[in-house]
């Protein structure tokens, strides 16, 4: 197997990256590298600077946008992004509820909703989970009651991720109670602006405000914005979520951050030298560099069987990309964390005075660790994953 780019791919890539660090602003991507808060308008304002280069939905069909790329293209695409530490597209617009829209939805929900979910002109959030379905994700409860040309819904959602800023929700609905649980799911589009829609912030442990309940009280929603065929929902979540867990390894993301730890580690004085001077400290990083290498191959190795079988179809082997992936991102902010040291206390503020030119990043070491325990359980929890893997690839 030749895992080598190509001159094409090679040239694909310097494009990529030429064009990302040239037109998305300077102070965005500073706030993604150091893992601060991004504002509603720092989010739209970088994803419609790629949307209008048609590239915020590269892989969804050219008719609604997307780009005729290879596997391998779509992979440095993703790389890149997360290198050059720009936001990417959310998650729940490209991702998640435009691919169903294309694939499943009628030809009014395409006109009406693929050009403005690309641009994020509408802003999607997901409800999916609840307080009594989490991993279980079939046993929800909300209701859906069908009412002449409008279903009432009735129950709640949580941990939905930006439900604050969010013009539309897209919801998995029980529909018919009688049925085998995934059996009686649908899946509707929900103006958040409808009447009877209850928004509740939860802080996380970080202290920022990121996810959110949602309450549901006789909302009717009109028939028309169910996709594809009532109690069909469970198909279309499961084709939902194996676009979700698409890139979710994040290798990108954690070789931009290592970039970052060795640039900071030189630069901070630890002792009578540096951070870089503490062997310690610098055989972790090694150990983190050799892992993540491993993974990337990995990652090839799983892109290159799905070329050569000629299918988009989730390899089972992605379950060990979300593990190690997840686990890497960590190790990460572990090591940032150790370089910020005191100053990066949780509530001690940016750091002022003569210590600010050296540490003025460190104020959000703390969050970015604490916030990052979460990789571990989204989209799919780890320990989910090792289950896949023991049916899936070891047949237990």
């Amino acid at each position: 197997m030749d895992l080598r780019f190509t001159p094409e791919e090679t040239a694909f890539r310097a494009e990529v990256r030429a064009f990302l660090r040239s037109e998305i602003p300077a102070g965005i991507r500073r706030k993604v590298s150091e893992g601060r808060k991004l504002d509603r308008e720092d989010i739209v304002a970088s994803q419609r600077i790629l949307n209008a280069k048609g590239w915020a939905v590269p892989h969804w069909p050219v008719e609604w946008g997307g780009q005729d790329w290879s596997a391998i293209q779509r992979y440095i695409f993703t790389e890149e992004l997360q290198q050059a530490a720009v936001p990417l597209p959310l998650q729940f617009n490209c991702y998640m509820v435009g691919p169903v829209i294309a694939a499943f939805g009628s030809e009014a929900q395409k006109r009406r909703f693929l050009a403005p979910t690309a641009n994020l002109d509408i802003w999607w959030c997901q409800g999916f989970s609840e307080p009594g379905a989490g991993s279980d994700l079939a046993s929800l409860k909300t209701r859906a009651v069908r009412d002449g040309d409008s279903y009432v819904v009735n129950g709640q959602k949580t941990w939905t991720t930006l439900g604050q800023y969010a013009d539309w929700i897209f919801c998995l609905v029980r529909t018919d109670p009688e049925a085998k649980k995934q059996a009686g799911i649908s899946f509707l589009l929900i103006d958040m602006k409808t009447p009877g829609i209850t928004v509740r912030p939860i802080v996380t442990l970080e202290g920022h405000h990121e996810v959110n309940e949602v309450f549901f009280d006789d909302v009717r929603v009109p028939a028309e914005n169910l996709v594809g065929t009532e109690n069909k929902g469970w198909d279309y979540a499961k084709f939902l979520l194996a676009n979700e867990r698409s890139g979710i390894a994040r290798i990108g993301m954690t070789k931009e951050r290592i970039a970052r730890i060795k640039r900071l580690a030189r630069e901070l004085p630890s002792g009578a030298g540096t951070m870089w001077d503490d062997i310690g400290f610098r055989t972790r990083l090694a150990q983190l560099e050799i892992e993540l290498k491993a993974l990337e191959i990995t990652q090839m190795r799983v892109i290159a069987a799905q070329m050569k079988a000629g299918s988009d179809r989730p390899d089972p082997a992605s379950s060990i990309l979300k593990i190690k992936g997840s686990e890497l991102q960590q190790t990460s902010t572990e090591l940032l964390l150790e370089l910020a040291g005191p100053y990066g206390a949780v509530g001690a503020g940016r750091v002022t005075g003569p210590a600010s030119a050296e540490f003025g990043w460190a104020d959000a070491a703390a969050a970015l660790y604490f916030n990052n325990r979460k990789v571990s359980i989204y989209g799919g929890s780890n320990e989910i994953q090792h289950n896949v893997i023991a049916k899936a690839i070891l047949g237990l």
